[in-house]
């Protein structure tokens, strides 16, 4: 099944960065601690023919941490059901196959109920994903600014450029 491409729309202004949600390793994160940063979050599969990408999101998040970017991984398996693992496999699968360092997060649902609760309000003001690997970016102050559906790849000038502008400001 190919994805419907969805072109980047601004969000509605309501912060998504909110409340503590459990990393892949099970430790608790809040989610203000990344307010002052560009977020970039992503849902992710490793099933899932985009899988490939984790790479160049985390070349994205070497390159620009310094600048204050974060990425921000979401797996989710009700895309498609391609994400079977569970939260040790992800972290072992993401790690050795493509040396993910970015925060990954436990596995729950970006588009069906129960809906995680950044995704509820991501899916809110720019729309839910099209696929696995949807970007959605989210300036300093934890507000959605724009959606990339999945063919956006991580160096793709329009993504990097929007980057760069959050991070200017």
């Amino acid at each position: 099944m190919t994805p419907e491409p969805a072109s980047p729309s601004s969000g509605d202004g309501a912060a998504v960065l909110e409340g503590t949600l459990p990393r892949l390793n099970g430790q608790p994160d809040d989610l203000s601690g990344y307010r002052g940063k560009v977020v970039l979050v992503v849902n992710t599969a490793t099933e899932c023919g985009f899988t490939p990408q984790l790479d160049g999101l985390e070349k994205l998040y070497e390159e620009k941490r310094d600048e204050g970017l974060v990425v921000l991984g979401f797996p989710a398996d009700d895309v498609a059901h391609q994400e079977p693992r569970s939260g040790d496999e992800i972290a072992e699968f993401c790690r050795v196959n493509y040396g993910v360092s970015f925060p990954m997060f436990e596995k729950s649902n970006v588009k069906e109920e129960p809906l995680n609760p950044v995704f509820e309000k991501l899916n809110a003001s720019l729309g839910a994903p099209t696929w696995n690997f949807n970007k959605y970016l989210l300036d300093r102050q934890g507000r959605p600014v724009k959606h990339f559906d999945v063919s956006v790849e991580p160096d793709d000038p329009e993504l990097t450029a929007a980057i760069d502008e959050q991070l200017r400001d």
